[in-house]
């Protein structure tokens, strides 16, 4: 390797991508195009990283497979970046595999940790802890040590233990320090303050404050009888009833919830669970008929009793009910709530991380550019959308996670 590629690769370590450029720019041979690559992801420019790597990879021969693993590790880098999800996880892999068995133990380590960061943008923690699982944290330099930290941080937030969070954010500050990369820096920078920012409303018996993400994991571990409304779910200390894939059965819990320690009048709750304006025979019929369903949902955590204007809500253990809300409600939360990362994300990878069909994400996308809440840029597959974040709110609990199975 001559000096101009050894500088520029420092260069590139050190986060200085025009330092590298300034060696290399005008150069063609593979190592040249796979570094320019680098340099082009690190100043923002996707599709043009993501072409000079694929170049390099094709000028690479046969008997470089070592240096072809490295670029396809750098491909799946910049995907990852540019929050395109749909890329193959096998080959990723595959790659990793063959840098182990060549000795490049450092650049193998750094495609597991994208793979895991892959899992855990797409909510798969529980797979997430198993690939770290086979790493040694205690073998990584300053930067990977950074990236290790800030995957533990990730999971515990979307899991609400936050005092382990806080735990591995510390480490990551350290490392980070080590490290000297500003983009290092100020992504851990960026994680602590989710810890510190409101990140749901707390409703009950008509008062409402907001909380931090500590402040909900306390709830969630007090005697209260919490109807869930950023993840919906039902749940006290010892029990949690996922209703996500049953709209109109937590829209009658949660309005029974906000009515507690009174009862909700009948037409409260057509009014709220239907959209009826009049509550006639037929919704009087239909609420009876959803209510019993929630009954039998709610059969461990809580009863509802009939009154003789609506129905009331009663824990069978907890001495207290509260509404946990989103800090602000509105209209797909979900998506904005990815989207306030500041990255820029194509429909299909937000459909992947969502869980729903890109069909639904892209006319999602269409209404909230209508309304000036997104903006698109690019074009064909090279769409991508983002939005400012949220201003002083965390969004943790509006992404997925792994909850139990609806139950029909």
């Amino acid at each position: 390797m001559d000096s101009l590629i050894t500088a520029a690769a420092r260069a590139l370590a050190a986060g200085d991508p025009l330092g590298a450029l300034k060696r290399i720019a005008l150069r063609e041979d593979p190592p040249a195009l796979a570094l320019r690559g680098i340099a082009m992801a690190q100043l923002g420019d996707f599709p043009r990283a993501k072409a000079l790597m694929r170049s390099a990879a094709r000028a690479f021969g046969p008997k470089e497979s070592v240096a072809r693993a490295r670029c396809i590790v750098a491909e799946a880098e910049i995907a990852l970046a540019s929050r395109d999800l749909g890329w193959p996880a096998k080959t990723l892999e595959t790659a990793r595999i063959t840098l182990e068995q060549h000795g490049d133990r450092l650049n193998a380590a750094h495609a597991r940790y994208l793979a895991v960061r892959r899992q855990l943008l797409i909510g798969q923690l529980d797979t997430a802890e198993r690939t770290l699982s086979h790493l040694d944290a205690a073998s990584l330099p300053p930067p990977l040590s950074v990236v290790h930290e800030l995957v533990i941080a990730g999971i515990a937030i979307r899991r609400l233990q936050t005092q382990t969070a806080r735990d591995a954010l510390a480490r990551a500050e350290h490392y980070s320090k080590l490290a000297a990369i500003p983009a290092l820096a100020a992504e851990v920078e960026s994680a602590q303050l989710v810890l510190h920012a409101p990140a749901a409303r707390l409703i009950r018996q008509g008062g409402v404050r907001l909380l931090t993400l500590a402040d909900v994991e306390s709830l969630f571990a007090s005697k209260a009888l919490v109807v869930d409304a950023c993840r919906y779910a039902v749940r006290d200390a010892r029990a949690i009833v996922p209703l996500a894939k049953r709209p109109v059965l937590f829209s009658l819990a949660r309005t029974l919830a906000e009515a507690w320690p009174e009862d909700a009048p009948r037409e409260t709750l057509i009014a709220q669970a239907f959209r009826g304006k009049h509550a006639d025979e037929s919704y009087r019929a239909r609420l009876r008929v959803e209510v019993g369903r929630l009954r039998r949902a709610l059969k461990q955590i809580a009863n509802i009793v009939a009154t003789q204007r609506g129905f009331r809500l009663a824990p069978r253990r907890a001495t207290d009910i509260a509404v946990l809300a989103r800090p602000v409600e509105e209209e797909h939360a979900s998506i904005l709530a990815f989207l306030a990362d500041g990255e820029s994300w194509s429909s299909s990878a937000l459909a992947l991380a969502l869980g729903a069909s890109q069909r639904t994400v892209q006319r999602a996308l269409d209404s909230l550019a209508a309304a000036g809440r997104v903006q698109s840029f690019g074009a064909g597959r090279a769409l991508r959308w983002m939005t400012p974040p949220i201003p002083g709110f965390a969004t943790a609990l509006l992404l997925p996670t792994s909850l139990p199975s609806d139950s029909e």
